[in-house]
């Protein structure tokens, strides 16, 4: 009896996590999964596309599908938003990646009237400035999270919150110098496909979803300092959360 796509899937993608077929392998080809299985080319296809929508795999035009070789990213939230990290002049991202290289790229910073969405969270006035910075990081040379953070410019103007680099332990560094610490961080996070867009500045294979984050930081007596909107590769992310009961 022939198989569907994801009992295909299933079967490759126990032979990756057993070690079988290790980070770089190139997987069976349509040809060989339709012989070996007793299928259609489509389903084939199929089965291949679930393993590379999942981030195991990655196709290589004209040469097949491969293994993939990135490592997941762990994303904890508890531990990367801890005062005691950014406090201590370092990067949220050492909670993530550990040392694994990063970089920043397509870095700009500028000051814009709030959207409107941004101004409600942010609880400014319509028209309000704020600085906004945007950026692409990209992990072991691979784009992983596209960024736009929005702060009140009132507030961070003057600081270097409003120059590329914010210095050690960043924008929530920079904002408890300014007497706006943030200790408190709300995220709403969703799951959607990305627009073409986003899949092009993101190298997305396709059919890979996103991971949309909304977070804003509150000071002590509850004011919102900061809204920060993350895309996130779905492939490659594992979402961590610490909850004690």
């Amino acid at each position: 009896m022939a198989e569907t796509a994801r009992e295909i899937a299933d079967e490759l993608r126990e032979r990756i996590r057993s070690g079988e077929l290790r980070p770089g392998a190139r997987l069976p080809g349509e040809p060989k999964l339709v012989k070996d299985h007793g299928v259609a080319k489509e389903t084939a296809r199929r089965a291949l596309t679930l393993l590379v929508t999942e981030g195991l795999a990655v196709r290589r035009k004209g040469s097949g599908t491969y293994v993939r070789e990135f490592q997941p990213i762990r994303r904890v939230a508890n531990e990367r938003l801890s005062q005691e990290r950014w406090g201590g002049g370092r990067s949220i991202w050492s909670a993530d990646i550990g040392q694994r290289p990063m970089r920043v790229t397509e870095l700009r910073v500028f000051e814009a009237p709030a959207p409107d969405h941004v101004a409600q969270m942010l609880e400014l006035n319509d028209g309000a400035a704020v600085i906004v910075r945007d950026r692409l990081f990209a992990v072991e040379g691979e784009p992983v999270q596209a960024a736009v953070s929005y702060l009140p410019a009132d507030l961070v103007r003057e600081s270097a919150i409003a120059q590329e680099d914010t210095g050690a332990g960043g924008t929530y560094a920079r904002l408890a110098e300014l007497g706006a610490k943030p200790v408190r961080f709300v995220e709403e996070l969703r799951a959607r496909m990305p627009s073409q867009d986003e899949s092009e500045r993101l190298r997305l294979a396709e059919g890979t979803p996103v991971v949309e984050i909304y977070r804003t930081a509150l000071t002590e007596d509850g004011k919102p300092v900061e809204v920060n909107r993350m895309l996130l590769d779905a492939g490659i992310y594992v979402m961590e959360y610490r909850i004690t009961g």
